[in-house]
């Protein structure tokens, strides 16, 4: 038995090492069969093989995490304004300018593909070898077999988020005695690597059917059927999306495998979108997920105060939810899900999560980056005037002045004057405090859970002292409690615009213990995803299609606006904000539906990791990414404090956009190894 156990630690070391052959599979390393049935055979050493296959979703290939790995979680949105000087190679950091320009390399940030394939390859053996187990019952393995064929298909999904095509290996491995010319894999077009993962995601919902349609606490970062069913979603929507779907951009023609065949079909087809929507509705059908909301809070204090109520709008705010949210608190229902409120378990919108098994970047360094300076935060990470003017105001129109630095304005100006003290107790402005610009007054409460803006209110519970708790933070140059513009260091907001997602009441930084800061949940896959993605789907047809179901029926998909509400409909009640007006649903408001449907995901999903591959997947990052970062005047002091909140372009954030953007490099060493890979347009061959 020790001997057995000493293998395969030995074997999974090796399987972390091993840098040559990254793609072969795990049974290379067995001396013989008897050593490999001694593995598969017993239940605990299988689920250790299997927990190995899992460690590979950590660090670099999280879905959300801070910028010490590939910062997807940064695109027009949010900065981040620590790691300003060069490029340190053997920090293998990154700053947010050399990222923003393109300026990384071809070995940057490559550990995704390393641990990805090598990921697969483990996957791969457990698919295979799992039946020999003597100590599950059929059931048992039929699920073990299921999660690990969800992880094969996710680490290829995050592969072909990043790079674009990829090559899928054969299903029953590869031969590691062979030569690397033999063993050379060409990369799969967009359209088979998504057919590929959804006819595995698909396998695997029905392999994990019988036994889990959720897991307990213990092992909620372990997915079900219904993560399964959701990965397959959103790996067809992206397939649907202008990316891979009717892409003639010159720089898409030159993206080809080995033998010159293109990987990005230039050729439109619709019907992609009726399956991704019919893949959403399968994930709607099972009845297991719901939007999360918390009631309506009728008493409190100056601290913690009652539910501020969104304004009537004859609609939503006459019924209680799910039609409407008489009877929630739309600030907390969308505060509680990221701010570590909830345990995994209890959170009926989380379809798949790492749970707290998210790495080093997780989201307690990214909310430790978010904490002001005076509470010993780093006070870099912060927001772009564009994603502030995306909210709406509470009444569901747009802010005044929106947009109108980069001229997509409606003629409207922005808001002067500051809340006064009278305003204050008076509750005219809730929940602003004196003080705080008139532009955040009356927004809609998302705007209130997830941005820190001048002036807004930090608990701080956790401070030792009460003279730290509870406070009003302020990013006016020369701050008297150190959080706004200091030429001598780099722990200020850029923009003077913070991020208040993901922040407790109780999180503090204070002595740079991590442990004072409330452990979050990874939130990978919401259902506000899959209903957002339903709608999003439907909205792009023009005509019927009947697609068949995870359970083999069939659905009749067509641009049926009762059906978009239905993915539309709970995000915005949830959100507090009132219903988009009658036309945007109709065959002629298809094009400002879109938008509309863009514009909920950026706010929607912020700090998710889900806007960096959006804009791409959109066609859109080429434009939106350039877009100058516009942000507060940080140079100016509360004295000059109208001055401070008229908008100007950040010297200190640069931004560009270059065809070899839209999808990350190749590293050198994998294109040496495999000689049929090419690489990504815009990048090199050789070091």
């Amino acid at each position: 038995m020790i001997k057995n156990l000493y293998i395969l630690a030995f074997i999974l070391v090796i399987g972390i090492n091993y840098s040559c052959s990254d793609y072969l599979e795990s049974d290379q390393y067995f001396k013989d069969r008897t050593t490999e049935e001694s593995v598969f055979k017993n239940k605990t050493y299988s689920e250790m093989w299997l927990s190995h296959v899992f460690s590979e979703f950590m660090d670099m290939n999280a879905d959300v995490a801070s910028k010490g790995h590939t910062p997807h979680n940064f695109a027009d949105d949010m900065y981040y304004g620590d790691r300003d000087s060069d490029y340190d190679p053997s920090k293998n950091e990154l700053s947010y300018n050399k990222f923003k320009m393109g300026l990384y390399n071809e070995n940057d940030k490559q550990d995704s593909w390393v641990r990805s394939y090598r990921g697969i390859r483990n996957a791969t053996t457990f698919i295979h070898k799992i039946y020999m187990n003597e100590e599950m019952d059929q059931d048992e393995i039929e699920d073990y077999r299921g999660q690990a064929r969800f992880a094969r298909a996710y680490l290829y999904w995050l592969l072909l988020r990043k790079y674009g095509p990829i090559p899928i290996l054969p299903d029953q491995g590869i031969n590691y005695t062979d030569s690397y010319d033999d063993i050379a894999t060409p990369r799969s077009t967009y359209e088979e690597c998504a057919e590929y993962i959804s006819n595995e995601m698909l396998l695997a919902a029905r392999e994990m059917e019988k036994l889990w349609m959720t897991r307990s606490q213990d092992n909620i970062a372990r997915p079900t059927c219904g993560a399964a069913l959701a990965a397959r979603a959103k790996v067809l929507l992206y397939a649907a999306s202008p990316i891979a779907n009717g892409n003639t951009q010159p720089w898409a023609t030159t993206l080809t495998d080995d033998a010159g065949r293109p990987l990005l079909s230039s050729e439109y087809s619709e019907e992609k979108w009726a399956k991704a929507a019919a893949a959403a509705r399968d994930v709607i059908e099972l009845g297991v997920y719901r939007i999360y909301t918390t009631p309506t809070k009728t008493s409190g204090n100056e601290i913690d105060p009652p539910t501020i109520n969104p304004p009537k709008d004859g609609n939503f705010s006459e019924k209680d939810w799910p039609n409407g949210w008489a009877n929630i608190d739309p600030y907390r229902s969308y505060r509680h899900i990221f701010d570590g409120t909830l345990s995994a378990s209890s959170n009926p919108e989380l379809i798949f999560t790492r749970g707290q098994n998210q790495g080093g970047e997780n989201l307690g360094s990214m909310v430790s980056h978010q904490i002001p300076r005076s509470a010993n935060g780093w006070n870099t990470h912060g927001l772009t005037q564009k994603q502030v003017d995306a909210y709406y105001m509470n009444d569901g129109s747009d802010a005044p002045g929106r947009d109108i630095e980069i001229g997509r304005d409606d003629g409207s100006q922005r808001l002067t004057g500051f809340v006064t003290k009278e305003d204050y107790e008076s509750g005219k402005y809730r929940p602003l405090r004196e003080g705080v610009s008139l532009q955040y007054a009356n927004r809609e409460p998302r705007f209130y859970a997830s941005v820190s803006y001048n002036g807004s209110f930090w608990n701080l519970l956790n401070e030792t002292h009460d003279y730290n708790r509870n406070k009003q933070i302020f990013y006016y140059r020369n701050d008297p409690n150190s959080n706004g513009y200091n030429s001598s260091n780099a722990y200020w907001l850029r923009t003077g615009i913070g991020v208040m997602k993901y922040v407790h009441m109780d999180d503090t930084y204070e002595g740079g213990n991590i442990n004072k800061i409330k452990t979050k949940v990874e939130p990978a896959i919401r259902y506000a995803d899959i209903l957002l993605m339903y709608a999003e789907a439907l909205n792009e047809l023009k005509g019927s299609y009947t697609i068949q179901s995870w359970k083999d029926a069939s659905y009749t998909i067509s641009r049926d606006i009762e059906e978009m509400k239905k993915g539309i409909h709970p995000i915005r009640i949830r959100a507090g904000v009132p219903d988009y007006p009658a036309d945007v649903y109709t065959e002629s408001g298809r094009d400002e539906m879109r938008k509309r449907i863009k514009r909920e995901r950026q706010i929607e999903f912020l700090a998710e990791g889900q806007r960096y591959y959006d804009l791409r997947r959109w066609l859109d990052a080429s434009t939106e990414e350039a877009l100058p970062v516009y942000g507060c005047n940080v140079l100016m002091t509360e004295k000059d404090r109208e001055l401070f909140h008229q908008p100007v372009a950040i010297w200190t954030l640069k931004t560009t956009f270059a065809d070899k953007m839209w999808f990350w490099p190749i590293s050198h060493s994998e294109l040496k190894r495999n000689r049929r890979l090419t690489q990504n347009p815009g990048w090199t061959y050789n070091d």
